[in-house]
């Protein structure tokens, strides 16, 4: 679903608190070399690969993403989590 087009208020302020909270992180060569050998173990394209490599190099826990069709449970390198799986706390999801 696409809040701003739908205009559904919770999701926006659930997804600004979210955002809020991300940290940027430089790509380096090391990164570089991984997001080339998940691209390819994973069929991934090449901005994908970057974010799924930039997440396993900085020791992330997991990669939070709704795009299943390029990021299946399947990659074992990180827990990859869609939305759904994350707990529900008095109606709302909670991103740590």
């Amino acid at each position: 679903m696409k809040p701003t087009r739908a205009h559904a208020q919770e999701e926006l302020v659930a997804l600004g608190s979210l955002l809020g909270r991300l940290e940027l992180l430089s790509t380096d060569h090391v990164t570089v070399e991984l997001a080339v050998a998940l691209g390819a173990s994973y069929g991934l394209r090449a901005v994908d690969a970057v974010h799924l490599a930039t997440a396993v190099a900085a020791g992330a826990d997991r990669f939070l993403t709704d795009n299943r069709s390029d990021f299946p449970k399947s990659i074992t390198e990180i827990d990859v989590t869609y939305p759904e799986d994350l707990p529900d706390v008095g109606g709302e999801r909670t991103f740590v």
